[in-house]
């Protein structure tokens, strides 16, 4: 195993978070406020702890799937523990569990609160919260890509062990340069949105915040009401940044060279839309009694359809409180979120579209027993390892589900908390239905109960396998035995 370059890479992570931590401190400037000097300090251990873990180049730059998914989760676990000390330094989230289930929260775009009330944090904090869904959207590894020098099978094996979907294409021959376009287009795209909500007159800070929460798909508002205390405008122009953050990027990239029409002949895509548009028009049509136009029940469903299935999580009402079909809809949406290559998170359109068409090609081989049918996508055919792949995931994901339920059910809550409790973290959603619905938190669960959702998140967000291999006996017994035997060679040099 290369845990030479699994270190340096976790040196640059390390030393990336530490410049990102000198962002707040812009905030803290600006608003004068005396957290200025705890973001100082926490980003000046992480520059000087990345600085040395990085300093020593790696004897070998080629490392395959496993070490690519081992560095992965190692450098999503070091992010979330810096990332939740300045929490922890200020006071504003005094508790290990807490802060670390809030930053867990926030890089991987899930969104799901502890805190009873957002608006009692400074700027800082609240700016940093927000910009810690920016980060994780897009994935800090495939940022690396761009600067890190690594083989291309290094470079492939690092971005599929972050990357959301059943399968990672290049946009370009150089997995290096698809890195570069990648954040070029989600810059691009957060940019328009801040100058969107700029225009509609929301004050500059809320809009800073909001875009880069709408980015990441992420959710963490920086009021109470979530988006719900600002205007109409805003709520539209946060709805239609959410729908497009949780489509696959591959269609940006096919406008941005020319190729519109072949964007919108991704079939995920067309999926994608076709599911938005017809919840959407069943929730309004189901609400419509409870609005005085049906104007309102549009806008109130439509960003709730669109925050759901994007795995925003942001809220403009109280859907918990509509009736029992809308809310079924809404589960729906959590269970099958946005688009593979998208920041948004859930099992994906995708995976969906190719289990359809699975079934579709199983009931025709019962109908027609010799005949041979591929599953194509896209006109291309879906290679079977990609098919066995979904499969599997579709198994294990349920596995976990259903095992995470069980330990959260030990705290006697209602069926429908635990239920969506899990949903809503495994997916990266944010909210659920009961005590966990839009104007609840996830403070009143126990310590147990909060790893279990740490895990979720993070499970989620790195597609479960990642995450799944650190137990893995096999690696643990290949970590321990390279350090035994580097312990005596040491020894017999000495």
């Amino acid at each position: 195993m290369n845990t030479s370059m699994i270190r340096l890479i976790l040196g640059h992570v390390i030393r990336l978070e530490g410049f990102f931590l000198l962002l707040p401190c812009v905030i803290a400037l600006i608003y004068k406020e005396d957290q200025l000097s705890t973001y100082l300090i926490i980003a000046g251990v992480c520059l000087i702890i990345g600085s040395l873990l990085s300093h020593k180049k790696a004897k070998d730059n080629v490392f395959y799937l496993k070490e690519g998914c081992i560095a992965t989760v190692l450098s999503w676990m070091v992010l979330s523990f810096f990332g939740a000390l300045p929490f922890m330094m200020t006071g504003e989230i005094p508790s290990f569990t807490d802060a670390i289930f809030e930053t867990v929260s926030g890089f991987t775009t899930t969104g799901a609160s502890i805190l009873t009330d957002v608006e009692a944090l400074c700027h800082t904090s609240l700016f940093w919260r927000s910009f810690t869904h920016w980060i994780g959207g897009m994935g800090v590894l495939v940022f690396l890509l761009a600067v890190v020098p690594m083989s291309g099978a290094s470079h492939f094996n690092l971005m599929r062990a972050e990357s959301p979907g059943p399968s990672v294409g290049k946009l370009v021959p150089k997995l290096r340069y698809t890195a570069r376009i990648l954040y070029i287009i989600y810059f691009a795209l957060t940019i328009a949105e801040l100058v969107a909500l700029l225009i509609a007159k929301m004050p500059w800070f809320d809009a800073l915040c909001i875009s880069i929460g709408t980015a990441g798909t992420g959710g963490f508002g920086i009021l109470n009401s979530s988006v719900g205390g600002y205007s109409t405008t805003v709520q539209w122009i946060v709805t239609i940044f959410m729908i497009l953050f949780g489509i696959n990027f591959n269609a940006y990239y096919l406008i941005l060279f020319g190729e519109a029409k072949k964007a919108f002949q991704i079939e995920e895509v067309r999926a994608f839309l076709l599911i938005v548009l017809a919840a959407i028009i069943f929730i309004t049509n189901d609400i419509r009694g409870l609005y005085d136009t049906l104007f309102e029940a549009l806008t109130d469903a439509s960003f709730q359809v669109a925050s759901l299935i994007s795995s925003t999580g942001f809220a403009t009402t109280d859907f918990d409180m509509w009736p029992g079909f809308s809310k079924t809809i809404l589960v729906l949406l959590m269970f099958i979120g946005a688009c593979a290559g998208s920041t948004g998170g859930g099992i994906k359109v995708s995976r969906f579209v190719i289990v359809g068409k699975a079934i579709k090609k199983e009931l025709h081989s019962y109908i027609h027993p010799r005949s041979v049918k591929q599953i194509t996508m896209d006109e291309k055919e879906v290679d079977p390892s990609v098919i066995r792949s979904v499969n599997t995931y579709m198994i294990t994901f349920f596995t976990i589900f259903v095992l995470s339920i069980l330990i959260i059910a030990l705290e006697e809550k209602d069926l429908v908390t635990n239920f969506t409790s899990v949903i809503a973290t495994m997916n990266n959603i944010g909210p659920g239905l009961s005590m966990v619905g839009p104007t609840q938190n996830f403070a009143h669960f126990t310590d147990l109960s909060k790893w279990v959702f740490i895990f979720n998140m993070l499970a989620g967000r790195l597609e479960l396998f990642p995450m799944l291999i650190m137990f893995h006996p096999a690696i643990w017994h290949e970590l321990i035995v390279k350090g035994v035997r580097k312990k005596r060679i040491l020894k017999n040099k000495l």
